[in-house]
């Protein structure tokens, strides 16, 4: 299938002005100037798009899809186990109900990925996927990659959760010290799986560790196999996970970053990456009292890496777009704002040799607009997600 006398935003190299997009199965086969097509015939399969834009599908970098589902209460609410404040063990496969109806408003909006998981009750919540937002009605054959990241929680949600349970955390520092005693237990565990895996079939063999589910979840963010997504508003919260991360040596993502913009030159120093977001939103609660829609703007122009998220369902997943574009209401560059939903979370996802960009190889998640796809009065002519128009 051809998509032709497109503008293609490949979010790559090179844009083209008048460019085709040759899909094959559920892969981009080819992308170009229509100059580049020598005596080509449309067969009724093909897309003419002229006059009109094609973009990457957009990549929401956190989100809760899934786990709250729509219009429901308890019996649709997944997304925090509040029971114990460490379950690293948790899985995000486990969680998501891929036929809630917020995938089929994603995808209709040019949301065509998402990075999800569990919310922020506990210090450590569990692992974090990425999923298409259509396709199978089977989460496990919508996965881009399993696990992401590890979920850690800081400043006032583990407070406000366990305050009545009459068990830790109650403080700030209690939430730091939960987080520090499992990786601390999880290090010594790797450690120990690695003095006995170098001691198999010698004379020195030992005993295998005995098993522990927490620590096993816990041993891709020590190897940097995957980073931890700390969720982090006030900015000592935010200061509190970079000097977690450099105790532990493990990469690492600030999540919200709502006071980032005053902290801008010391995660910049400490090259650190950020997702903002919610934009659109009340200041609910104190650790927001300096929430702006200028803070993606304010960081990316210190130079310090940028995603956009809603953090569904605060934000309605589809509402992706109009989040970017209030960023640029606040001062963030349009084409910045544009690869904060697109290219740049797929990088920060580790996700970028799939989607995130219009480039052979990659999978045909293409969105097609006549009109601004920032703007709130413009819609999606088409969307395409692995190579199927929905």
């Amino acid at each position: 299938m051809y998509i032709y006398n497109a503008t293609v935003i490949t979010m790559a190299e090179k844009n083209h002005e008048n460019g085709f997009i040759l899909i094959e199965n559920d892969k981009i086969k080819a992308v170009g100037d229509m100059s580049q097509l020598k005596d080509f015939s449309p067969s009724d399969s093909d897309i003419d798009a002229k006059g009109k834009t094609a973009y990457p599908g957009f990549i929401d970098a956190h989100s809760h899809i899934g786990a709250w589902e729509d219009g429901l209460a308890f019996e649709g609410d997944d997304g925090n186990e509040d029971t114990d404040p460490s379950t690293p063990n948790l899985r995000a496969t486990d969680m998501i109900n891929p036929l809630d109806h917020c995938f089929e408003e994603a995808a209709q909006a040019g949301v065509t990925s998402v990075v999800c998981g569990m919310g922020s009750a506990n210090p450590i919540g569990g692992t974090f996927l990425a999923m298409k937002t259509a396709g199978s009605k089977r989460i496990d054959k919508r996965i881009i990659k399993d696990p992401v990241a590890v979920k850690f929680a800081l400043g006032e949600n583990p407070k406000n959760v366990y305050k009545d349970k009459d068990t830790a955390p109650v403080t700030r520092m209690a939430t730091a010290a939960i987080i520090r005693e499992q990786l601390y237990k999880a290090k010594r565990y790797l450690d120990d799986m690695i003095d006995y895996e170098s001691s198999v079939g010698t004379d020195d063999e030992g005993d295998r560790p005995e098993y522990d589910a927490k620590c096993e979840a816990l041993m891709p963010l020590l190897k940097h196999e995957i980073p931890a997504h700390f969720h982090a508003h006030r900015a000592d919260d935010i200061f509190t996970a970079i000097r977690l991360a450099k105790e532990f040596d493990i990469d690492y993502v600030i999540i919200h970053a709502t006071e980032g913009h005053l902290i801008a030159d010391e995660l910049l120093e400490d090259k650190a990456r950020t997702i903002v977001g919610p934009i659109i939103s009340e200041r609910c609660k104190p650790e927001l009292r300096n929430h702006t829609i200028a803070t993606a703007g304010v960081l990316n122009k210190a130079g310090v890496p940028i995603c956009i998220c809603t953090d569904h369902p605060v934000v309605p997943e589809q509402y992706l777009p109009l989040s970017a574009g209030l960023a640029v209401r606040g001062g963030l560059d349009r084409e910045e704002a544009l690869k904060a939903i697109t290219i740049y979370p797929a990088q920060i996802a580790g996700i970028a040799d799939r989607v995130g960009s219009i480039e052979p190889g990659k999978d045909a998640d293409i969105v097609i607009f006549s009109g601004d796809p920032l703007s709130i009065c413009d819609t999606p002519d088409m969307v395409i997600v692995n190579g199927k128009v929905i």
